[in-house]
């Protein structure tokens, strides 16, 4: 059983993005906290990188915003370990490969376990060239989140029968942010999977509003909202508690009972 699970037996997941250590870590810890409470039923913490092809320019903002105080890594554990002090959350890592390599691949498993952190994402690094991380997600018992995109097509299979955790289904082409249109096969993608695997299915890139989460949360297990929560962080700086309470509160009760 993944660590992970605890995240969807409570219906339709929460998955809510925020950059380590944007404004400070202190500022994330709190904030994880003001999401739960509010409703978020998982927590993806970015780890700040120089060169995020993923994403969009507004967690690109959050990238530098962080990198300038000094935010990588080895912070970006600490920031996990000071959450687990004050809750049990589902956690999990968004990070490239280039700073897991860095730290040492061992070592970055080893301590997601020692610490409490049950996923691991890392966008650059697709099913084809997984073999130097997998084992250690093995042992560890970190699950690697893996990404299916409308592009995966023939993939899905394969990357699904490998599936832990949850599966990341990408809503749409192109880099994260706030958007207005998704990819219309979704819902083929999901179906794809559910032939396989039944790891839950979490739809992210570009879900903003609540009427987007209950879109993209009937024919899946829970939806991620990132750029949203990122978007606030930068609006508000440290005293952004009441705006991510009440978007968190929102988008929890836009896909209840679903």
């Amino acid at each position: 059983m993944s660590k992970l699970d605890k995240a969807f037996t409570k219906g339709k997941a929460v998955i809510a993005f925020l950059t380590a250590g944007d404004p400070t870590i202190g500022d994330s810890v709190r904030y994880v906290q003001v999401m739960e409470e509010a409703g978020a039923d998982l927590i993806e913490i970015g780890v700040p990188f120089s060169d995020p092809i993923a994403d969009g320019p507004v967690i690109m903002e959050a990238d530098v915003r962080a990198l300038a105080g000094h935010i990588h890594l080895p912070q970006a554990m600490e920031e996990a370990r000071a959450i687990r002090r004050v809750s049990e959350i589902p956690l999990v890592f968004l990070t490239y490969f280039n700073p897991v390599f860095s730290y040492g691949t061992e070592r970055f498993f080893r301590d997601c376990a020692e610490i409490g952190v049950g996923g691991v994402i890392i966008p650059d690094l697709p099913i084809e060239e997984q073999d130097e991380v997998h084992p250690f997600a093995e042992e560890y018992g970190v699950s690697l989140i893996q990404m299916i995109a409308p592009t995966s097509k023939e993939r899905i299979r394969r990357i699904a029968e490998r599936a832990s955790g949850f599966l990341y289904i990408v809503s749409s082409m192109g880099v994260t942010g706030m958007r207005d249109g998704f990819s219309m096969n979704v819902e083929d993608m999901i179906a794809a999977v559910r032939e396989v695997t039944d790891v839950p299915c979490a739809v992210g890139f570009g879900i903003h509003t609540p009427e987007q989460a209950r879109q993209m949360a009937a024919g899946a297990d829970g939806i991620i909202t990132g750029s949203a929560v990122v978007d606030l962080i930068g609006k508000h700086g440290g005293a952004a508690d009441e705006a991510l309470r009440t978007y968190i509160r929102s988008m929890k009760a836009a896909v209840a009972g679903l």
